[in-house]
């Protein structure tokens, strides 16, 4: 069995490096990270949540995970009307053309957006979403409206101000995998109105659910996710009451006794409870401040240490964090956050501070150094 594996991966990366030789314009890279993750699919994870401050203003975040390495993680300024055409799955970039009529800023693998906000307030991410759902069939005569589901961030942020404005589009395109070994992804976005949704592709159709919740993982599909939260029903904060039990009584044996079922795990459905629950039992959040470090908080509570997902030690990258970055933006104020695995120290993206009109394209990687910051502590 192992010697069928190894050759049918051999066989896969020549296969790999044929299609890439006859590729225009696209990163070996990127082409290469798909490969790896339609192998490793279990070493994605994404986790979004949505925190409320001062008189209903969004905060929306999300962690970004790779465990299989580090993945190439850049931010990218991008002014309105830059144009760029969309790859396609026959390896080419003769896809749809698109021009961003809002500038925006992004978080990217490559220049491929994975979380983004706009200068009109929209924020838009992809997140993983395998073995569910699937992408209308490609059809070479529909070209000019194509576009690759690793660009459908890009696209939403450059185009639209609102969430009514995107799903009213949706139906004007098509959205296709770039590469058929890459799993499928499903996308949030919110606008300034309060407003979030999810859009998951099933059947080859586009299926946009209302996000009340504002959390997303990955697999199974979102409505699965919340009829998945009944079965948690009895989960609360702070600590569970004394009572009897037969003939003895029952007390806490400490604090948050409350939280006992709340699952542990990493997989996409515990990642989501646990979310749910840590987002809804956060204090009253008066201003941004306080709901951007409640959401960094509630994060590093769901960041993935690198040697859970390996059973074999002498597999483990060399990295710090299968949780490779996390962001977080505020929409009412149209900035967006970040730290990584290298580095925890917020920072931070002002639009109002962008002139979108004039800035050029830029893209630059969220760490320039890339170890964690240790000071010493001078004594007197």
């Amino acid at each position: 069995m192992a010697v069928f594996v190894l050759k049918t991966f051999l066989w896969f990366m020549r296969f790999l490096y044929e299609k890439i030789r006859s590729m225009k314009k696209i990163s070996f890279l990127f082409v290469m990270t798909l490969a790896i993750v339609g192998i490793h699919q279990q070493a994605n994870s994404c986790t979004g949540i949505t925190l409320t401050y001062g008189d209903g203003a969004k905060v929306v975040a999300r962690t970004v995970e790779w465990a299989d390495g580090e993945s190439p993680s850049d931010y990218l300024i991008v002014p309105r009307g830059y144009e760029k055409q969309s790859a396609l799955p026959d390896g080419t970039r003769d896809g749809m053309k698109y021009t961003a009529f809002y500038g925006y800023v992004g978080l990217a693998s490559e220049d491929y957006v994975i979380e983004g906000l706009n200068e009109a307030g929209l924020s838009a991410g992809l997140f993983y979403f395998p073995k569910v759902g699937s992408y209308p069939k490609y059809n070479p005569n529909a070209k000019s409206e194509t576009i690759s589901d690793t660009e459908f961030v890009a696209w939403i942020l450059g185009n639209f101000s609102s969430v009514d404005d995107v799903i009213a589009a949706l139906n004007s395109i098509n959205v296709v995998a770039t590469d058929s070994r890459a799993q499928n992804l499903h996308w949030r976005v919110a606008d300034k109105y309060g407003r979030q949704i999810v859009i998951e592709y099933i059947d080859g159709l586009p299926m946009v659910y209302e996000n009340r919740l504002g959390v997303l993982t990955n697999s199974p599909g979102y409505k699965w996710h919340i009829t998945n939260l009944n079965n948690y029903i009895n989960l609360k904060p702070g600590t569970s009451d004394t009572h009897d039990f037969g003939n003895i009584k029952l007390s806490s044996i400490g604090r948050g006794s409350g939280m006992l079922g709340l699952p542990g795990d990493m997989t996409p459905p515990s990642r989501f409870v646990r979310a749910a629950f840590y987002q809804n039992s956060a204090p009253n959040l008066l201003t941004a401040q306080q709901a951007i470090e409640q959401a960094f908080v509630i994060l590093e509570a769901m960041t993935i240490p690198i040697g859970i997902q390996f059973s074999d030690k002498t597999k483990i990258p060399n990295i710090p964090s299968a949780t490779q970055w996390t962001s977080v933006t505020d929409i009412a104020n149209d900035r967006i956050y970040y730290t990584t695995m290298y580095n925890p120290i917020i920072r931070k993206f002002d639009l109002r501070e962008i002139d979108f009109v004039n800035v050029k394209y830029q893209q630059h990687p969220l760490d320039t150094i890339k170890n964690r910051p240790m000071i010493d502590v001078s004594i007197d």
